[in-house]
């Protein structure tokens, strides 16, 4: 995370009034610069070639490359981004596939302003956001872990909660008295015990489980 400067961010969404409206919103906050916009995932995947942002605004249903798999190419070459699914729906297939992708957040268009803008602080702070509509749609489709709530450490479990929370290694960290590598460790440890492909699916093995 920087340490100064606007946090710079990316609008990719074929709608334009959408653009639109989230680039009016964005504009009254002084510490959100808006780089750029795009209207289909090839336009994003360019976008960030030619400046890199810290967060993007990522619509999933976007024609020439879609939402998804703009976020997969994306995460593969520029892993510290931060991409924020943002859409209109929240089905358990879209949900999986972009939090699998490399999506850290999941909110639906029908938020308001306020709640667009923390998204994209905690996003910028490595912190997660899902909408409720997404936590229920993320718990159907998940995997069963491969332990039980008996398995995991006195320390996992405490990680588990914060993670559940949203957020972010560094925060956690602070919370536990612990180095980033540490919690980086258990996290690790976490995701491979509940069978998890990343914190999202962990969030919400926990949730569904009462491992918390």
């Amino acid at each position: 995370m920087k340490d100064n400067g606007p946090i710079k961010v990316i609008i990719a969404d074929d709608h334009a009034i959408t653009r639109s409206g989230i680039r009016t919103i964005l504009s009254i906050y002084d510490d959100i610069e808006l780089i750029g916009e795009a209207s289909n995932g090839k336009e994003v995947v360019s976008k960030c070639e030619e400046s890199i942002p810290d967060v993007i605004l990522m619509d999933l249903d976007m024609p020439v490359l879609d939402g998804v798999e703009a976020t997969r190419m994306i995460k593969k070459r520029y892993p510290d981004i931060q991409i924020i699914a943002l859409t209109s729906f929240a089905s358990k297939k879209h949900v999986s596939e972009a939090i699998k992708a490399g999506a850290n957040s999941y909110i639906i268009k029908n938020i308001s302003p306020d709640e667009i803008v923390k998204a994209i602080h905690k996003a910028f702070a490595g912190e997660t956001s899902l909408s409720p509509e997404a936590t229920i749609s993320l718990m159907e489709g998940i995997k069963e872990p491969s332990v039980s709530e008996e398995s995991l450490t006195g320390q996992e479990k405490k990680i588990l909660a914060y993670i559940v929370k949203g957020f972010s290694n560094k925060k956690i960290a602070e919370e536990l008295y612990i180095s980033d590598n540490t919690v980086k460790f258990h996290i690790s440890n976490l995701l491979y015990k509940l069978n998890a492909a990343n914190r999202a699916e962990a969030a919400a093995i926990a949730i569904k489980n009462d491992f918390i």
